[in-house]
């Protein structure tokens, strides 16, 4: 699916993380009115293994309540305590873990890795989380550029410093220090391009830095095409995994209190259309041939890379019979975007179960991998 090369690649777990920067603004706006202090503790770099990567965040409050993680449990409680220092020093630092020594916090717990974790406190004056309510406040991609390592005191990029990247004006907002600014608005051009966060390394005279810029992507959005009881375990996965829901169908079918996480729903028979963008999966479960023949006939357009139609093989064999006896003939690109059976071969029979299925293979899709089991992997689980 050349569609697809270089576009998902790592995606999922930036996905999550959105719901991660998601659940940190509303902890901190509901602590805010407190006048408590608080930091946020990231991993900006990994080696080997490590069981969350780069861009992970957890914020905290110097009483010592958070929110978010950057590993499985294993260095949150030690990330807290030296959160709770930087806060009262009101100075950023960067904590190394290596979790591959005896003696190191976390060993024993399936991380094998070196990890750096940036603690940098939030002051009045600090833009960082003003910066993520921009990343959920609408669907286009955004870039956070975080200095991360330091070797001079200046006063215009200090560790732990992020820059926001406007891509309307093409420009890095308030870095001050030009040769900074022009070195990082071209390798924000090759993070855009690539769809990867990655750390880069500036230096200029009696000034070395290290910045990792991070490539943050809007949530995943499910559009459904189908108003039957089986929508709703798909309603109720797509709550957990905190994606944009859009919904098609005749809603008077359904209850609407199963119908509270759809962000937009959409009359059966009226003119109005979920916007779909290269981040969409489309499931057509209408149930009715005509329906979704007429459904996969307009979403083909579409730049979504999933479009699954529900039902047995047949069923979408006759619809591409009917497509070509009417002059349309789907091309080779078209039709590895469209997923008919659809979902990973999992045994799944009620609609829970078909749920599930469905999801694993849009994950896998948006991956770019093949849904197989772990245990046969060659390598190690992420790539590096």
């Amino acid at each position: 699916m050349d569609i697809l090369d270089g576009l998902f690649k790592k995606e999922i777990r930036i996905a999550a993380e959105m719901k991660e920067i998601k659940s940190i603004l509303q902890l901190y706006n509901s602590f805010k009115s407190s006048g408590e202090k608080c930091a946020i503790a990231q991993v900006v770099r990994v080696e080997e293994s490590s069981y969350r990567r780069e861009g992970a965040r957890m914020l905290v409050f110097e009483s010592g309540v958070f929110e978010g993680g950057i590993s499985g449990g294993c260095l949150e409680g030690d990330a807290l305590q030296r959160s709770q220092i930087a806060i009262l020093k009101q100075e950023p630092s960067i904590v190394t873990y290596d979790t591959s020594k005896e003696n190191e916090i976390g060993v024993g717990l399936g991380c094998n890795g070196v990890i750096d974790v940036l603690i940098s406190p939030i002051s009045e004056n600090s833009a960082t989380l003003e910066m993520l309510q921009k990343c959920v406040s609408d669907r286009g991609e955004h870039i956070i550029a975080t200095v991360t390592d330091l070797n001079s005191d200046i006063d215009t990029i200090p560790l732990g410093r992020s820059f926001y990247y406007d891509r309307n004006t093409s420009s890095l907002e308030d870095c001050q220090h030009n040769g900074l600014r022009n070195f990082l608005q071209d390798r924000i051009q090759d993070v855009l391009e690539n769809k990867k966060s990655k750390t880069y390394h500036f230096e200029e005279v009696e000034v070395k830095a290290s910045v990792f810029i991070e490539l943050i992507p809007p949530q995943f959005h499910l559009a459904i095409y189908g108003d039957n009881y089986d929508v709703y375990p798909m309603l109720e996965m797509a709550e957990l995994m905190d994606w944009d829901v859009s919904l098609v169908g005749n809603v008077q079918k359904l209850k609407k209190e199963k119908l509270q996480a759809v962000k937009n729903i959409y009359l059966k028979d009226g003119e109005a259309r979920p916007e779909i963008d290269h981040r969409t999966a489309i499931i057509l479960m209408a149930h009715d041939y005509k329906t979704d023949y007429a459904n996969l006939q307009d979403l083909i357009k579409s730049p979504a890379p999933y479009i699954a139609s529900l039902g047995p093989r047949k069923r979408f064999d006759k619809m591409v019979t009917e497509f070509k006896a009417n002059g349309i003939e789907f091309s080779q690109e078209e039709l590895d975007r469209i997923f008919a059976p659809c979902g990973l071969e999992i045994g799944a029979n009620t609609p829970e179960e078909i749920a599930m299925s469905l999801f694993s293979e849009i994950l896998s899709v948006f991956s770019d991998k093949h849904g197989g089991m772990l245990r046969e992997k060659v390598g190690p689980i992420h790539e590096r």
